[in-house]
This record gives structure tokens, C-alpha cells and sequence, in this order.
């Protein structure tokens, strides 16, 4: 029976999944930011350069354990108000680079950038090649917020080193509690789902206390962490889309984290099942084909 148990743990641990939380727009609001702070230290933060506290709160994050990373400007599809340096598809290469260079000044102990807004810009092939290019003499990896579906951030990183990291949930499309609660739960059952989620949010009151009061609840099966640890992860778009896409009021009807069914089952035929499934596993088959001297006994271990 222990063989059995085993198996199943096994089967569990095959559906533990990797969240990460990213909080933007940090700089300009020091009081919920520093809520934020107080948070687990794998909650990461991204920086916008030109805001009055970016400074002082990426050194802090980054004193208190958080990973920070450049939130930049970048041209939006849509007629609004600009931050200063905002990156544009028609800008130069040495604009660019000159933009990159101050935000790394500003933003100390970055690792990471990604976009604020940005729709115009990620969409344009040759203006993110040109920000790709940049970024490969800084070792940095480049979350995109895919504030746009046809987002060309992977197509223009390719050639550098730099890798690509996509956003899956943004938790505070709305600043009712209910919906960003409802995105939580989406990402949380995207990172059991697909393995790994990331979840974009920011320093709104009413994101905080949903941090504050559901980050405690993780499921056991999920772990928390920060970005740069899903750079070697499969960055899976899922087999199936999870509704709702990007509308939060619509609630998420998903599976459970590690469906096993009960049933009076012979222990004997339970083990049997178990080692089949192990056998005709990925891991085994490269075993078998790798190593064809080595015999693996499933569940005869004392």
C-alpha cells in the first residue's frame, strides 16, 4: 500500500504549480507600496522610472528581498496622457538605448523590465527588435505585460540573449474586491493547470487587502515565485483557455488542483495501475532508452 501512496503523491505533485506576482506602477504611491513590502518576498515589484519614489522604493524592495524590475513606458495603441521617455515604434536605436540607460539609473538593482501600456510598441517588430537589442547588453529578461495579443516581444528576441516572460491574469482590471479575488482564484488555477502563471496587479487599496487576505490561502500545490525563476520554465499558453480571458466579472468555473476519484479499488490492482502509468511516463521512456542496463522497481521499495 505504501507503493500505492506513493504513486498517488506522485500524481499530485505532478499538478504543483509556479505563481508568480508582479505589482506595476510602483514610485508614486509609498504607503500602499510599502503594504506591498511587507508582503512575501517572492511578490516582485516593477518600478516606473521617472516617478518621484522610484528610487527610494526599488532600493527598498530590493533591501527587503523583493525583485524589482523597470516598468517602462511604451506607446499605447490608444490617445492618452505619456510619461516622460515614453519608447515609440519611430524612435532611433540610440533614443532607445538612451532611454534604457537612464531607467536602469534610476531604477537600481533591476533584473527585469517589462511594459507600461505599451500596445502601439510591443506590436511593432522592428521597434521591439530595437528594444531586444538594447536590453541584451544589460542581462535583463523582458516580461511582456501583453497589454495586445499579437505582442512581437518573442518573434524580436530572437538572435539576443534576452528571454521573454509572458503575463497570463491582470488582477485588478476592475477595483472590486469580488472580480480581483475571481482573477486570484484564474491565476491560481492557470500556475496548477499549466505549471507556472504570472499575475500582474497594482498598488490600489482594494488590490492590497486582496493580497493581504488571499496570499495566505494558497493551496498547498502552489508555490509562490518570482520571475526570473520561470525563465526555464515551458511558457505554456495552456491546452485550453480558462474563461474569462480578461473580463473578471464573469466567474471561473475550473478543475481541481489534483483530481484522484475514490473508489474500492484492490490494493493489488491500485499498484498495478500506478507502476503502468509511472512505466509509460516521459522520464521512463528516456530511462529505458538511455539507460537499458538500469531496471527501475516501481513500488517494491522497502
Amino acid at each position: 500500500m505504501s507503493g500505492v501512496l506513493a504513486g498517488l503523491l506522485m500524481a499530485c505533485t505532478a499538478h504543483a504549480g509556479k505563481l508568480s506576482i508582479v505589482i506595476d506602477d510602483f514610485g508614486y504611491r509609498p504607503k500602499e507600496e510599502n503594504q506591498v513590502l511587507q508582503m512575501p518576498k517572492n511578490i516582485s515589484v516593477a518600478v516606473l522610472p521617472n516617478a518621484t519614489h522610484a528610487r527610494e522604493m526599488a532600493t527598498k524592495a530590493h533591501q527587503l528581498g523583493h525583485e524589482v524590475l523597470i516598468h517602462l513606458p511604451m506607446a499605447p495603441l490608444s490617445k492618452q496622457p505619456l510619461e516622460k521617455d515614453t519608447l515609440r515604434p519611430d524612435m532611433s536605436s540610440s533614443e532607445i538605448a538612451r532611454i534604457i540607460r537612464e531607467a536602469v539609473a534610476d531604477v537600481p538593482f533591476a533584473v527585469g523590465l517589462n511594459n507600461h501600456m505599451g500596445s502601439a510598441m510591443t506590436s511593432s517588430l522592428p521597434g521591439m527588435q530595437k528594444v531586444m537589442q538594447v536590453l541584451d547588453h544589460y542581462n535583463f529578461y523582458f516580461l511582456d505585460s501583453m497589454t495586445i495579443g499579437n505582442s512581437q516581444s518573442t518573434r524580436a528576441a530572437a538572435g539576443t540573449s534576452v528571454k521573454v516572460l509572458k503575463r497570463r491574469v491582470f488582477l485588478d482590471d476592475t477595483q472590486n474586491e469580488a472580480d480581483i479575488r475571481k482573477q486570484f482564484t484564474r491565476a491560481v488555477r492557470l500556475a496548477q493547470r499549466d505549471g507556472s502563471a504570472i499575475a500582474i496587479g497594482h498598488p490600489h487599496p482594494t488590490t492590497v487587502r486582496v493580497l493581504q487576505e488571499m496570499l495566505p490561502t494558497l493551496p498547498a500545490d502552489v508555490t509562490l515565485v518570482r520571475p526570473s525563476q520561470l525563465l526555464n520554465e515551458p511558457q505554456s499558453t495552456g491546452r485550453q483557455p480558462l474563461p474569462p480571458a480578461e473580463k473578471p466579472r464573469n466567474p471561473f468555473h475550473g478543475v481541481k488542483s489534483c483530481p484522484v476519484k475514490i473508489a474500492p479499488v484492490p490494493a493489488t490492482r491500485a499498484l498495478s495501475v500506478v507502476a503502468e502509468s509511472i512505466g509509460n511516463s516521459a522520464g521512463m521512456r528516456y530511462i529505458d532508452t538511455h539507460f537499458s542496463g538500469l531496471k527501475l522497481d516501481i513500488g517494491t521499495q522497502p
